[in-house]
């Protein structure tokens, strides 16, 4: 006998706050006063960390969030797409405040690879130390590490601006496109490698430079724009920076036949 599949009784729905199931609860516990929110997050699954800040963003009219007690999960505060600010008294693990827009996050510990990944616009703060893959794909804002960070930090940035307290690992600025970073410390092996374009700063040594990365004499707006960053986060600037820009050898395809020229203009 022939099957029939039946149609689904809950049509699908779009959800502004991005949520993957509209119909999930959050755990409304956390404690709210005006447009301030205190959340402690000890007992709570990432899943429902995430509710109740949405929840508290969308629908309570809160703007600032204290949350307590992260205990270093992953994917923490992703995919704020409005302005408010969040204050983690804690350490995050991998992926924690990606595709941001417009928030200010700032976490008092430390955390894993691919802090603040896509961050479109807004601000993040780390007071320790970051894992690799700091800011991923950043596409704008100002991500601030004030102390170490891993390898391939910035790889395939697109815009906005990364500085670290710190030292920095190996292949930073891999593959970027646009933006600055600012390094305080010193910087692995492959600085810049295979970049397109941004600036690349670096106030300690450098291990090696990367394909077509190539340094550049700093400028007066080199230094205003350091000056001014440093001055908005309260940092300490050294006494000298380092610029390092593409060299544009990668721009070349006059060596390519007509045919393979079509397929990259």
């Amino acid at each position: 006998m022939e099957q029939v599949m039946q149609a689904p009784t809950k049509p699908g729905r779009y959800d502004i706050r991005g949520l993957a199931e509209p119909d999930a609860e959050a755990p409304r516990t956390a404690v709210i006063s005006g447009t301030t929110a205190e959340l402690d997050a000890a007992d709570l699954s990432t899943r429902r960390i995430n509710l109740e800040l949405r929840r508290l963003l969308h629908e309570e009219g809160v703007t600032d969030i204290t949350l307590h007690n992260p205990k270093a999960r992953h994917s923490i505060a992703v995919g704020l797409l409005l302005r408010c600010r969040i204050t983690i008294e804690g350490s995050l693990g991998y992926f924690g405040c990606g595709l941001a827009d417009g928030a200010e996050i700032h976490v008092k510990g430390r955390v894993g690879w691919s802090v603040a990944e896509n961050m479109m616009s807004g601000v993040v703060v780390i007071d320790k130390n970051a894992g690799s893959l700091t800011g991923a794909a950043l596409r704008g804002g100002d991500l601030v590490v004030r102390g170490h960070v891993g390898a391939r930090t910035g790889i395939d940035q697109k815009g906005g601006t990364i500085i670290v307290g710190g030292n920095a690992g190996s292949m930073t600025g891999f593959m970027m496109q646009r933006g600055r970073q600012i390094i305080c410390g010193d910087a692995g092996p492959g600085l810049g490698d295979s970049m397109y374009d941004g600036v690349l700063y670096v106030a300690g040594k450098v291990a090696s430079l990367g394909v077509d990365c190539v340094e550049e004499e700093m400028t007066d707006a080199d230094n205003e724009l350091i000056d001014r960053k440093f001055g908005i986060y309260r940092l300490d600037r050294p006494d000298t920076f380092r610029k390092f820009v593409c060299g544009k050898q990668l721009y070349n395809y006059d060596t390519l036949e007509p045919s393979e020229r079509k397929l990259v203009l």
